[in-house]
């Protein structure tokens, strides 16, 4: 049997690397081998958020009622308005991003300059903001207390809205003995490891006001977080009740099931660092079309490839603000 040789170009010469097939360069395809392997390595991390979620819906945290802050707007209720703000900065960034590809197939340098410049600093606003969200969720704004079985119970008025732990929580009498080696549990430094309030001051707050009842992770047949009476509001906080969580972390979870935390840092944490690979790559080839590099060359191919890697960054965010933040 023999082989079938197939022949491109001038005939009798089989095709050696250069520009075919679909007339793309050696460069371009391997972008593309990147982008294919790396979108199936996102695809997993969303689908095994997807499962969990399935299995835990109903102690998943809502989205709209965790991220609900905006920076210089303190008390005001903004569900995923931010979000929605550092996803637009970075899909308007790969407009920028294509523009200064289209100006790179024009030759014109000064535009190219322009639109990279832009488009680092879209990347840079992102990662600002993203490194603000980050900041905000792992302080936390209302407090919670962790029951014995690792479940996370909030607090509410009687009219429904939530309840800052420090807000009704009784103010501790006397100096608190501060934890060292020495004389208890001690983790670096005692303002890492201690909420502000104690749990004994949670569970005197709650006795001595009446307006203030507990909600669980566990929803209701609507979607909504089950409210609980007052005595069995109290019964829950006083019997099964363990610690105060503020914030969250690897391990505790004031907004609801740690699950929720964990992929929230590692996916978004992840999608961050491709983010700022990105910023790094496109300064590099912004000082390299300033000093005229592209020019010499005759081509821009190398803002054509950076930019392929920036689409696809833009792309797999839309993916993770759907289903992460939105559904």
């Amino acid at each position: 049997m023999e082989a079938t040789v197939v022949k491109t170009g001038t005939e009798g010469k089989t095709w050696g690397g250069g520009n075919s097939p679909l007339k793309a360069s050696y460069g371009k395809m391997m972008m593309w081998f990147f982008i294919l392997s790396d979108a199936l390595t996102f695809s997993g991390f969303l689908a095994a958020y997807g499962f969990s979620r399935f299995k835990f819906v109903d102690a998943w945290p809502i989205p709209d009622e965790v991220f609900t802050h905006f920076p210089f707007l303190h008390g005001v209720d903004a569900p995923m308005y931010y979000v929605a703000f550092m996803t637009f900065i970075l899909i308007f960034s790969s407009v920028t991003m294509v523009l200064a590809v289209d100006a790179g197939h024009q030759m014109k340098q000064n535009k190219v300059i322009l639109y990279l410049f832009l488009t680092i600093i879209g990347g840079f606003i992102f990662l600002g903001s993203q490194a603000w969200e980050w900041a905000t969720f792992i302080k936390g704004d209302y407090g919670a207390v962790e029951t014995n079985g690792g479940q996370i119970v909030q607090f509410l008025n009687k009219d429904g809205e939530r309840v800052a732990l420090r807000d009704f929580a009784v103010t501790a009498t006397g100096a608190r003995v501060e934890q060292t080696r020495e004389n208890g549990i001690w983790f670096k430094e005692e303002a890492e490891y201690f909420p502000t309030v104690s749990f004994e001051q949670v569970k005197a707050g709650l006795l001595a006001n009446d307006n203030i009842l507990v909600r669980v992770q566990n929803k209701d047949e609507h979607g909504q977080h089950i409210v609980l009476s007052r005595e069995e509001s109290i019964a829950k906080v006083m019997n099964d009740g363990v610690m105060v969580v503020e914030g969250a972390n690897l391990r505790h979870n004031e907004y609801g099931h740690p699950l929720f935390a964990d992929f929230f840092f590692f996916i978004t944490g992840f999608h961050g660092f491709h983010v700022a690979t990105g910023v790094l790559i496109n300064c590099i080839i912004f000082f390299n079309v300033i000093i005229g590099t592209y020019e010499r060359r005759g081509h821009y191919e190398m803002v054509e490839k950076v930019g392929l890697y920036w689409h696809f960054v833009d792309l797999v965010w839309v993916f993770v603000f759907t289903f992460f933040y939105l559904v």
